[in-house]
């Protein structure tokens, strides 16, 4: 019998048990830390922070928080930043991941957000849709590979005329 995973918004009285996750996920504390800061930033967004749990276990996290994305007239566009997705070691390569991502995006359009921005994976996002932001013309504000910051439309179109920069809430510039 397959066991079920469940998805749900994280709780206060998984911050303890998510940390550990993230810091043990990436072998070091920055990702932990940072998630920390985003909680209690206006960045955050409580309904998009989820963990999947397994036997009453939280064995993984997913984050989105606000960004903006400057545009060369100054204007701003809201999306989403998605980050860190973390799975326990021991339960990493499962699927987990890919769960929490999907979740996350569907609850993201629930909330009526139009488009998600990663860093990350360049062979493990496209999976989900998402392609190199280039092709809007959307530049990160990090000296990375074009090929591994990509973005995601949650609405048809809705980066048809974004193009800009990507500004990160300010606790990211900690790290």
């Amino acid at each position: 019998m397959e066991e079920k995973i469940e998805i749900r918004q994280e709780a206060q009285s998984d911050f303890k048990e998510v940390d550990r996750i993230i810091q043990s996920a990436f072998r070091q504390n920055n990702e932990a830390n940072l998630v920390k800061l985003l909680r209690s930033s206006e960045a955050f967004i409580p309904e998009l922070s989820l963990v999947s749990i397994l036997n009453g276990i939280v064995i993984g996290h997913i984050l989105f928080t606000r960004i903006k994305i400057i545009k060369p007239d100054k204007n701003e566009i809201e999306s989403l930043a998605l980050a860190p997705l973390s799975v326990s070691p021991e339960n990493q390569n499962k699927g987990i991941g890919r769960q929490l991502i999907w979740s996350g995006l569907d609850r993201a359009r629930e909330l009526q957000y139009k488009s998600v921005i990663v860093l990350g994976h360049e062979h493990y996002y496209p999976k989900f849709g998402f392609v190199p932001a280039r092709k809007w013309n959307i530049q990160s504000p990090y000296s990375v590979s074009t090929n591994r910051f990509m973005a995601l439309e949650l609405e048809s179109d809705a980066l048809k005329y974004t193009e800009g920069q990507v500004k990160y809430a300010k606790e990211f510039e900690i790290f």
